[in-house]
């Protein structure tokens, strides 16, 4: 059935809209197009912004390392031990840094070991670093190398050894407690002035460091220095022999002190006193291989 509109005289006949109601139904869908709009608009704006605030969220996260893979280690050198969280993805050099700024150590003195040498191009994860993780480091500071030079005693040795080089062996505490003692009645006579090759029989009548009674025999076809005392006779190479150094004894120039190293110091010495003087060559070039026959 048609809707009725208006007549003439007032009555609304079939079919007939008012303007009335016409405008205001399109008022009324204008402005639900409106707020449905200004409602999508809002949307759009929030998410724009929720992104823009994550995406910096996760840029910060990254610029920090709260972002990143952390490990706890335990650093121990020269007995002192610090405990470090340092990133999983750092390099081996990276640590040595750190280690540098803990210790004063340089990264070129460091020795890092962590299940052996740590190497410097690879990261802590490649290498499976675990939390609680030991890193042993060995190494010196500039300063510890400048401090080191020589152990204590043996600088105050070579102090000693200076010193003793000052004045003549004979005048030496060590060699004085032996050389008081004064010439063995039985030493074999001395020339001086003149230079004679060895004995075909024993040098005798000597004393060794300890006041004891000592005899040399050069056993040539065996290439040995026989040194013989009243306990025993030690039978030494003369090639195992590294130096002969001798000295005129003060007030008996007719005779000598001499000393044999047999090992790499000087401390190797074995002295003997009361050498004649005509034999002191020939000793020295035979033990140290320039004898000849004359």
């Amino acid at each position: 059935m048609a809707a009725a509109s208006a007549s003439p005289d007032g009555v609304d006949e079939p079919g007939m809209e008012s303007e009335g109601q016409k405008l205001q139904l399109s008022c009324g869908e204008a402005g639900e197009s409106s707020v449905s709009s200004a409602g999508k608009a809002l949307d759009v704006d929030q998410l724009q912004e929720d992104s823009a605030l994550s995406q910096a969220s996760v840029s910060n996260g990254g610029d920090s390392e709260s972002g990143k893979d952390l490990v706890e280690l335990k650093i121990i050198w020269n007995k002192n031990k610090y405990d470090v969280t340092f990133p999983l993805d750092s390099t081996g050099a990276d640590l040595k840094e750190k280690i540098h700024s803990l210790t004063g150590l340089p990264p070129t003195m460091q020795k890092v070991m962590f299940k052996g040498l740590l190497p410097e191009e690879k990261t802590l994860r490649e290498i499976k670093v675990t939390n609680g993780a030991k890193i042993m480091v060995v190494g010196s500071t500039i300063n510890d190398v400048l401090a080191v030079n020589t152990p204590k005693e043996a600088a105050q040795q070579e102090v000693k050894t200076e010193e003793n080089k000052k004045e003549p062996l004979c005048r030496q505490k060590q060699h004085r407690k032996v050389l008081d003692k004064g010439k063995p009645e039985d030493v074999m006579p001395s020339v001086k002035g003149v230079q004679e090759r060895l004995p075909t029989v024993p040098l005798s009548g000597m004393y060794n460091k300890t006041g004891g009674k000592v005899r040399l025999t050069f056993k040539l076809e065996q290439d040995q220095l026989w040194i013989g005392t009243k306990e025993r006779t030690e039978k030494i190479p003369m090639g195992s022999i590294k130096n002969v150094v001798s000295e005129p004894i003060e007030g008996y120039e007719g005779y000598h002190m001499m000393a044999f190293q047999l090992g790499p110091t000087e401390a190797s010495y074995y002295w003997v006193y009361w050498v004649p003087t005509q034999y002191v060559d020939a000793i020295k070039d035979t033990v140290l291989g320039k004898w000849q026959y004359f």
